[in-house]
């Protein structure tokens, strides 16, 4: 059990070095649950490969206006993705009702 600090001084060192490791853990989980954040941070990633990869398909007029579709997609994910989510379901209950006729 040598582990426990044998003066004060040790004992002050020991403490701001479990301090810094906390701070440090609790950063990396702040980071983690960001959930925000790092949903911003994949869809940018999706929508520049995206654009990068239309760009090289299309004309040059086309890829402008992919482009500005993105920046209203960055602008307004919150919408965007209502009217893809409603849209989603539209088309399962359109599919359902098919199938069960």
């Amino acid at each position: 059990m040598s582990d426990f600090p044998k003066n004060a001084e040790e004992a002050r060192a020991d403490r701001e070095v479990t301090r810094e490791e906390l701070t440090e853990t609790l950063d990396a989980l702040g980071q983690k649950l960001d959930v925000k954040t790092r949903v911003h941070e994949n869809l940018d990633a999706k929508v520049d490969q995206a654009s990068a990869k239309i760009s090289e398909k299309v004309s040059e007029p086309a890829a402008e206006k992919f482009r500005q579709g993105t920046d209203v997609v960055r602008a307004n994910p919150l919408p965007i993705f209502a009217g893809v989510l409603a849209l989603l379901v539209a088309i399962r209950l359109i599919m359902r009702k098919r199938s069960s006729s």
